[in-house]
């Protein structure tokens, strides 16, 4: 019987995606590339615009780590191998174009609110993350996770990242000299004509510009041309490009595991938690929604291995001395330029494994020279804000109170925990007790409980 002229086009049409070398058959096997029409030079090429989209955290982690007492060296390898095997396994078995590496917001909370901010060691702050990502991979596994995502409300969904990005921000004027302590009004202007001041601003400018015209490492090339300025100037002394890895021995390995027995640091295991939640979630979700994978519902193919990946990725990145592993929205990018399978997350995990031999070049870059690309996040995280219902305050008020606290107090815990407060408080005032659902009373209760009867004592 011949076939309809419709058939035949969809016959020729899948096999130009049919790799014809041995090696590309073997991917295909592995990957599903022509399952999925795709090729392996495009999942490459995917995988490496992933990685210059992202690779600006193996600059900036070390330097956030650092703050905290951390050897930013060691930090600087062990981000690079907590982003390869996330990547790696990501790809290897759930299949999904999704890169993973230690996640921006979490490291801020990790080395200014934990380590300095409650003044604990950072062995001790490395801890919380460990049993706040291993929570998280509790409540993962046993699907709790997609019950809480489905009903904690929009508001303050959106509103944790928001206020996330508002302190990380913060610390991206810190750093530049933008803004500075003052004793009477808490905070103002630095001195503007320093050169911390002007490089920082440039190194911002440079990156929303580059972003705007479509250039997807913007933030790796302000990154390097505001070291390279620096270093003209003569604040940077150049140490080489390419090395041996430097030993990561005294970090790797190093947390202290009795925060779990510390109830004062409760509030900061779940926060831990439940900001990688929603962040890795919410995420995961955009990735595979751009590719065209998701039903109705938000569902995408092998969700369960890549939540599975996800999670036990915070908890092994946590053992290693970094900040909770997380998915990474930088993985868009290379799904834009045909990215449908997990080869092009592999592709980003062996480029992670690479960048290792080049910690001489980490250890010039000045704070003030990723100091652009923190507010550069910043802006990307409160983007969100606008699926708040401005309109009805009930919903507002939470979303803001949850977003502003947080770099008010210099704290994520006490952010969210003053947003699921107020929402409980405000819908019950307001007479819409049917829109507090029971998981987000509880959150609010045990919030309250630790105000009240561990930091009140």
């Amino acid at each position: 019987m011949k076939a309809s002229p419709i058939a035949a086009k969809a016959r020729k049409s899948d096999s130009e995606y049919q790799p014809k070398s041995s090696f590309g058959q073997a991917l295909n096997r592995l990957f599903g590339l022509t399952a999925n029409r795709t090729t392996p030079s495009t999942e490459v090429i995917a995988g490496f615009t992933t990685f210059m989209t992202m690779v600006y955290i193996v600059f900036v982690n070390p330097q956030i780590l650092g703050a905290a007492g951390m050897d930013t060296q060691a930090v600087f390898v062990i981000t690079c191998l907590a982003a390869a095997i996330g990547s790696l396994s990501m790809g290897l078995i759930a299949n999904l174009p999704i890169a993973l590496a230690p996640a921006m917001g979490l490291n801020a909370f990790f080395a200014f609110s934990v380590t300095l901010g409650l003044g604990v060691s950072w062995q001790v702050a490395m801890g919380t993350v460990f049993w706040g990502a291993a929570v998280f991979a509790i409540i993962s596994l046993v699907g709790v996770r997609q019950w809480l995502l489905e009903n904690i409300p929009t508001g303050l969904r959106t509103g944790i990242p928001a206020g996330i990005g508002l302190l990380i921000a913060l610390l991206g004027f810190k750093n530049t000299g933008l803004v500075v302590a003052d004793p009477n009004t808490l905070v103002k202007v630095g001195d503007l004509t320093s050169l911390p001041v002007v490089l920082g601003s440039l190194g911002f400018f440079l990156i929303i510009i580059l972003a705007y015209r479509g250039i997807n490492s913007a933030v790796l090339i302000a990154t390097l041309a505001v070291t390279l300025l620096a270093a003209l100037f003569g604040d940077v002394e150049y140490h080489g490009i390419v090395s041996m890895p430097p030993a990561i021995g005294h970090v790797f390995g190093q947390l202290d595991l009795s925060a779990i027995f510390d109830i004062s640091l409760a509030g900061v295991i779940f926060s831990f938690a439940l900001v990688s939640m929603f962040d890795s979630s919410g995420t995961m979700i955009a990735v595979t929604e751009r590719c065209g994978f998701n039903d109705s519902k938000g569902r995408f193919p092998n969700m369960g291995k890549a939540l599975k990946v996800d999670s036990l990725s915070s908890v092994a990145g946590a053992y290693m001395g970094t900040s909770s592993v997380t998915a990474y929205i930088e993985s868009s990018s290379g799904v834009a330029v045909g990215g449908r399978t997990g080869l092009t997350s592999v592709v980003v995990g062996l480029l992670f494994l690479g960048v290792i031999f080049l910690s001489p070049l980490a250890a010039m870059v000045p704070p003030y020279a990723v100091a652009g690309a923190l507010i550069y996040v910043g802006v990307m995280m409160t983007a969100g804000l606008t699926k708040v219902d401005w309109d009805d305050l009930s919903e507002a008020a939470p979303a803001f109170i949850t977003a502003v606290m947080m770099p008010f107090t210099f704290s994520i815990t006490e952010g969210i925990a003053a947003g699921f407060i107020s929402y409980c408080v405000i819908k019950a005032g307001c007479g819409k007790w049917r829109d507090i659902h029971p998981c987000v009373l509880v959150v609010a209760v045990l919030f309250l409980i630790k105000f009240i009867f561990i930091d009140g004592h």
